[in-house]
């Protein structure tokens, strides 16, 4: 068996497409969609993804504001821009780029964000209503592995889900989304007795974990469908995801590659939060 490969430049730039037709539409109704980034200290990969971000907003019409801050940053200031970004009628979605360094207490940053701002989903009271089944904006990563799910048809209602990896960025929202499908979920991590036992029953197989490589071909099951959401690089440069592609494709159904894979889809998501934000801007109160 070779594995179809699910190719998220291919999907993204499909979803892109109407993205930029809703854009259009705001805009003549006098609305510009804008997203706010803010990013602290120097990371190299953190400022990558930042330039991302921001280049795809320009391509589908959306405007972007930057802001840097040093690493050694009072926090106060970052809170204080924040409060200013949040009153700005302007400024629809605001995201602040991950990790921070150590004086920060991420918890508080995340949360100082305007519920209806939050576009990467991650403030409590968006948790919450993703809980709940009734998501006001669902995390950027695990809403593009739907979307990818969703293209290749795949049969989720019933479906044995495992997801290796529990973050609050991927891996439990990833869960209750697929819960919300039908999928009968497992969520293995650091302290899973035994993993592959655990990967060798999944119809549907999420790893995001951030370890290269971690998954291979023996563990697993043939026929399933197999989502590569890390993301890491080799002693010699090379980009990996957490699973081996090379013996996951002769036993997998259906794989996402890295790159090439996710990583585009979690991007094409947050502009969709966004777009979705400003759209809520201009409707009435009692219809948001």
């Amino acid at each position: 068996m070779t594995a179809r490969p699910i190719n998220g430049n291919a999907l993204s730039t499909a979803l892109r497409s109407d993205l930029t037709a809703r854009t259009l539409t705001l805009e003549a109704q006098g609305i510009t969609p804008a997203l706010a980034v803010i990013l602290v200290g120097d990371d190299p990969a953190s400022a990558v993804y930042v330039r991302n971000k921001i280049a795809a907003c320009e391509k589908t019409g959306i405007r972007s504001l930057h802001f840097n801050f040093a690493a050694d940053v009072d926090p106060a200031l970052v809170l204080a821009k924040i409060n200013e970004l949040n009153t700005n009628p302007e400024v629809h979605g605001i995201l602040v780029q991950l990790p921070l360094p150590k004086q920060f207490d991420t918890d508080a940053v995340l949360e100082a964000i305007a519920v209806e701002k939050d576009v990467d989903g991650f403030h409590a009271q968006n948790i919450g209503a993703l809980v709940q089944g009734k998501p006001r904006f669902i995390p950027c990563t695990p809403y593009g592995v739907m979307k990818m799910l969703a293209s290749i048809e795949a049969p989720l209602k019933g479906a044995e889900a495992v997801i290796v990896g529990r973050s609050n960025i991927v891996g439990k929202p990833m869960a209750l989304l697929l819960l919300a499908q039908g999928c009968t979920v497992t969520i293995c991590h650091s302290q899973t007795r035994d993993l592959a036992f655990h990967t060798r029953r999944a119809d549907i197989l999420i790893a995001a974990v951030g370890r290269p490589k971690i998954i291979t071909g023996d563990m697993v099951k043939p026929g399933a469908i197999v989502i590569d959401v890390g993301i890491n690089r080799l002693p010699d440069g090379k980009l990996c995801g957490d699973v081996d592609f090379a013996s996951a494709s002769e036993v997998a159904s259906a794989i996402t590659p890295v790159p090439g894979g996710v990583g585009p889809m979690t991007i094409t998501m947050l502009l969709t939060n966004t777009l979705e934000a400003a759209e809520r801007s201009i409707q009435p109160a009692a219809a948001q």
